[in-house]
């Protein structure tokens, strides 16, 4: 399999990525330590904060795992450089990166013309149904020059004869 030439990378911008891991952890522990140092009058309550502050620690370590990765955009599509496909080319029909689009911070969204099961990869991307947000604690001029190059993609992909979505 040949080589492709890569477009865009996306990656975390290393002050965010740590900024969000230090406040989603610092908020798992907070929480943990009020439900063990003063503990609610009923445990129901005492369980529900161990276990919320249980859920932030754990997404603040699956945060800083997904943000090591880095997307790659070439000409057949986005992968992560786990080797995960994102999108191929061929499946989007379109970026929304619009001021009120419902798009990760400092990234875009991607309509596709099939379903992608349900991933997550928090602070990076997510797919949910025919949708993929790319982005998060990503730096917005790779976002922006991503999307840019992704669109022209899509238009080359269909003959050229088409304006952007």
């Amino acid at each position: 399999m040949p080589e492709q030439e890569v477009f865009a990378e996306l990656h975390a911008s290393a002050p965010r990525r740590w900024m969000g891991v230090a406040i989603m952890a610092a908020l798992g522990g907070l929480l943990i330590y009020i439900a063990l140092a003063i503990p609610p009058a009923v445990l129901g309550w005492q369980i529900f904060l161990l276990v919320l502050g249980g859920l932030a620690l754990w997404l603040a370590d699956a945060t800083r795992r997904a943000t090591e990765l880095t997307l790659t955009l070439t000409e057949a599509g986005i992968t992560d450089s786990a080797g995960e496909e994102v999108a191929t080319i061929a499946e989007i029909e379109g970026v929304s990166r619009g001021m009120f689009a419902f798009k990760p911070s400092n990234g875009f969204v991607l309509r596709l013309n099939t379903r992608k099961p349900g991933r997550w990869r928090p602070g990076l991307w997510w797919s949910l149904g025919k949708r993929v947000g790319i982005g998060g604690v990503t730096p917005g001029p790779q976002g922006k020059a991503m999307a840019q190059i992704i669109e022209a993609l899509v238009v080359q992909s269909r003959g050229g004869d088409q304006a952007p979505l």
